[in-house]
């Protein structure tokens, strides 16, 4: 089934929001998985280790392909968006705390060499999670209408 495509200016940057949070998924994923493997096992914590019984290559793998996953699945599976857009979120925020170890350790990582930019990366993942929700709407909700249009219908 081919979703329509809005004509709304909203649904319009919606649309376009959510193809740019894919590519930026699968992208993250793809370097996950090639040329920047080796980069992010350097910054996997040994807590994380610890936690989920898997050796830092697992998880850089792991995350990977949840990432290329996800990206794919925000593309694919409209009907689904809700319900992706909420594990794309959480996801977010279930790596944050890798994310503040890398910046407290100082650790490099492929794009993240510095620690201005390791910072900077930890005040955009709430707007990362803020994007995944906001760009992520029911298809089938239909627009709210605004407060003024509804004083009429009363």
């Amino acid at each position: 089934m081919v979703e329509r495509a809005s004509t709304d200016p909203a649904g319009i940057a919606r649309t376009v929001g959510r193809g740019a949070l894919a590519a930026l998924l699968i992208g993250a994923g793809v370097s996950h998985l090639t040329w920047g493997r080796r980069g992010y096992r350097i910054v996997v914590p040994e807590w994380a280790t610890r936690m989920l019984r898997l050796d830092k290559d697992a998880i850089v793998i792991g995350s990977g392909v949840v990432e290329v996953m996800l990206g794919a699945a925000l593309v694919v599976l409209p009907r689904e968006r809700r319900r992706i857009g909420a594990v794309v979120a959480a996801f977010f925020v279930a790596v944050f705390p890798g994310n503040v170890h890398q910046w407290r350790t100082g650790r490099p990582a492929p794009l993240m060499r510095t620690d201005r930019a390791r910072f900077i990366r930890l005040l955009l993942q709430p707007l990362l999670v803020a994007w995944a929700l906001w760009s992520t709407p029911s298809p089938s909700s239909p627009s709210r209408p605004s407060p003024r249009s509804q004083k009429g219908r009363r």
